[in-house]
């Protein structure tokens, strides 16, 4: 009978010489369009981490729901959210940062104010604008926050303060996208503030004084330093500083993205790409490569002007996202913005990427 060898190479040692090419790389998830339970926000951040993803922007109140469990104003969950059960304690919030912290991922809340507010309004009195008829009527809805009402930047700072205490990131996005000036043109208040501070008919300033007056009490509190703003902020020629990132996330072509990103940067300001990593929208066919091909620095600039892009982030927006799908809709398509973030510029093969995102899929599953 022959002797059979069975030969095994086992690799005693090795170094591995690696580094991002972007410094942030996030992935967003909306919890407030459809809530999603601890469980799979910790099997997303194992993934994330799996992916070298290193930041978690939680999207975790909106006009839906507002599922933040304050100890402060308990009302806001109480009223705004889907059911008690559709919470978030602070202790839970803790142990979810740690839990990222445990992995390498910071996690960055969003409280996107002044619009996509709705659910907020039954707890604090005061806070949305009451909107009118044309003859002065109030119709019985409400738009975005007051920003004529000094109140309510005493309880937004309250707010802020304690979320800063759950929260150890250094950066706290304020939202401030797709706000509707409709609701301020129909407020007799409103319009009389407007009058009185010289703004006219351009609800764009008033815009500006919500969140230099918002900017000002939290940076006076010492609470945040650095924050990220949608770029609707931008657009509306709002005062921004260096310390303000432009979060870019309209235009579907890169001929559209690319001229914000140019103009973002042409001003000094630095910038995040979300625009092309929309994982919401699904496609017919295989869309991974539109991913992987879409490159933060594909905008006319100079070198300075691409420094300034730190990276972007793949956003899984709540509308038709809920626990049953949130996870194979996101990966492993998120992995091909995984590795545009990552690795070198000049690595842009499909064909390659393909086997190895195939291999890694595998890894993820096991």
């Amino acid at each position: 009978m022959p002797y059979s060898f069975t030969f095994q190479l086992l690799i005693q040692s090795a170094f591995i010489e690696d580094w991002p090419r972007f410094a942030h790389r996030g992935v967003l998830l909306d919890t407030s369009r459809h809530f999603l339970p601890v469980s799979v926000i910790k099997t997303n951040l194992e993934l994330m981490a799996q992916n070298k993803f290193n930041v978690f922007h939680w999207h975790i109140v909106d006009d839906q729901s507002f599922p933040y469990r304050s100890e402060l104003f308990p009302n806001l969950a109480d009223k705004g959210a889907f059911s008690r059960r559709h919470v978030y304690s602070l202790d839970e919030i803790r142990a979810l940062v740690e839990f990222a912290a445990v992995r390498g991922i910071r996690v960055l809340p969003e409280f996107d104010t002044p619009g996509h507010t709705l659910s907020w309004g039954n707890a604090v009195a005061g806070l949305l604008t009451e909107c009118f008829d044309s003859s002065s009527k109030p119709i019985g809805t409400f738009g975005p926050i007051d920003p004529t009402n000094p109140v309510n930047y005493d309880f937004l700072l309250a707010l802020v303060s304690e979320i800063r205490s759950v929260f150890p990131e250094e950066f706290f996005h304020l939202g401030g996208d797709e706000v509707s000036f409709d609701c301020w043109r129909s407020n007799p208040s409103v319009i009389e503030f407007m009058k009185q501070v010289g703004y006219g008919t351009d609800y764009s300033r008033l815009q500006n004084y919500y969140f230099q007056r918002l900017l000002d009490v939290i940076k006076a509190a010492g609470l945040y330093d650095n924050f990220l703003v949608w770029q609707e902020v931008f657009d509306n020629n709002n005062t921004l500083s260096s310390d303000i990132f432009v979060h870019v996330w309209k235009g579907y072509s890169n001929l559209e993205w690319g001229r914000t990103l140019q103009s973002v940067t042409a001003k000094g300001l630095p910038a995040i790409l979300s625009s092309c990593w929309y994982l919401n929208y699904i496609r017919y066919g295989v869309d991974w490569q539109a991913f992987y091909d879409c490159d933060p620095h594909s905008f006319k600039g100079t070198d300075e002007q691409k420094k300034l892009v730190l990276g972007g982030e793949a956003c899984m927006w709540g509308e038709y996202v809920d626990k049953t799908n949130v996870i194979p809709l996101l990966w492993p398509r998120a992995s091909a913005v995984a590795e545009r973030l990552w690795s070198s510029a000049d690595v842009r093969d499909t064909t390659l990427a393909a086997s190895r995102l195939d291999e890694h899929r595998c890894r993820m599953l096991r």
